[in-house]
């Protein structure tokens, strides 16, 4: 019979060995796993750009400063621009999902690319974070449990303006908008808690630049007030041309988006006292949008708009829902209740989604004015709605 004899010393290192191993696979379980993918899709080129330019930079603002990772996770973002073309933005998620194997899409900033693309990507169990784009449908019947979005139900803002429009005493007030669904969305949000006369209602194209021809409907129209939506470059030539029409004067523009962080530097002081609805503005007093609004400046020397405050919300919640399923993100059914969860510190306070994975939050209206450092900015000045759920949530099967 052969005998293997061991040091008593041998002996001893096995189980401190073995110990030593557990203790640093344990320590580290994010250095040995491939970092998640993460598709951002986008405007990031022509007049929008501004736009999803915002909606990155707030993503990419707790990424980097989480050191590459999101709930302790390395991540890999791929950027891709839909240039406002329903057709790239199918051809592009098709090339996120199919070839480069994202786990999750967020980013979307225009509600016609957000319907191109919903279907295919929820479709896929590839889940869909979205940070700006909420069309009504998405909040109905076409809702899926693939896709927690972090900005607002397109009616949503508009429904405090029609509100303020009301109590402000507007019996006649002229509307504007985009011809896509957003554009609808937002003139039926405010339509729905108006209770004067709408005038008018125009639609002009979403690549329009020059609306010299609406602005004289408005001046033959004699409105109490005009309420408009036109999101980034739209929103820049509208609001100048109104001005150099010499409606600022006399008729008072109401808004959603129109004024903002994106258009504000180019509007200048000719835009004071303009008011906008919104879910959020950097003068909120919470830790976290302090923080947040802090960290941006630094960072990119400029005041953030609503598109960086709801991406950064999108990053949050991707943080908080990665770090609770261990970066397992492929366990879906865990990851979509992590999400639902949303266990986050939001930028505008209370965050929590509703059954259609919509926010149900407070809608403000905010007015122009110059803050602190003598910028122009928006400062809250009432809040219509508080808790406020969108208008299509029960038409959600979830």
């Amino acid at each position: 019979m052969r005998v293997i004899y061991t040091s008593p010393r041998h002996t001893s290192l096995r189980p401190m060995l073995a110990a030593l191993a557990m203790a640093l696979a344990a320590s580290a379980p994010a250095m040995a796993q491939a970092p998640i993918k993460i598709g951002f899709l986008g405007e990031l080129s022509g007049p929008q750009a501004a736009i999803g330019k915002e909606q990155y930079d707030g993503l990419m603002l707790l990424i980097e400063r989480n050191g590459g990772k999101l709930g302790g996770y390395p991540v890999q973002v791929i950027k891709e621009d839909s240039q406002l073309k329903p057709d790239v933005a199918n051809q592009l998620v098709r090339k996120l999902v199919e070839r480069d194997k994202v786990d999750i899409i967020t980013g979307v900033s225009f509600s016609n690319i957000m319907m191109a693309v919903h279907k295919y990507v929820t479709d896929n169990k590839v889940f869909l974070v979205g940070s700006n784009a909420g069309p009504s449908q998405i909040a109905g019947s076409q809702c899926s449990p693939y896709q927690f979005i972090t900005s607002w139900q397109g009616d949503q803002t508009s429904e405090a303006v029609g509100k303020y429009a009301t109590d402000k005493g507007y019996k006649k007030v002229f509307l504007l908008a985009p011809n896509y669904q957003a554009g609808k969305d937002t003139l039926a949000g405010f339509k729905r808690h108006f209770k004067g006369e709408v005038v008018d209602e125009i639609y002009s194209s979403l690549r329009q630049q020059d609306f010299s021809a609406e602005l004289s409907q408005v001046s033959a129209a004699k409105p109490d007030a005009v309420f408009a939506f036109f999101p980034g470059g739209l929103g820049v030539n509208f609001a100048k041309q109104y001005a150099q029409a010499g409606l600022m004067k006399s008729t008072p523009l109401l808004s959603t988006f129109v004024a903002d962080a994106v258009s504000l530097p180019s509007l200048g002081p000719g835009a004071q006292g303009l008011i906008s609805g919104g879910f959020w503005a950097p003068d909120f007093n919470n830790a976290a949008n302090s923080k947040f609004v802090a960290d941006f400046e630094q960072k990119y020397n400029r005041i953030p708009s609503n598109y960086a405050a709801q991406s950064y919300d999108a990053a949050q919640l991707l943080d908080s829902a990665i770090a609770k399923v261990g970066g397992k993100v492929s366990d879906k059914q865990a990851f979509m209740a992590a999400l639902k969860a949303a266990n986050f510190q939001s930028v505008r306070g209370a965050f929590k989604f509703n059954n259609n994975h919509f926010p149900i939050q407070d809608m403000h209206v905010l007015e122009v004015a110059k803050d602190a450092k003598g910028r122009m900015s928006l400062k809250t000045i009432s809040t219509p709605f508080k808790n406020h759920q969108d208008a299509y949530h029960d038409k959600c099967p979830m």
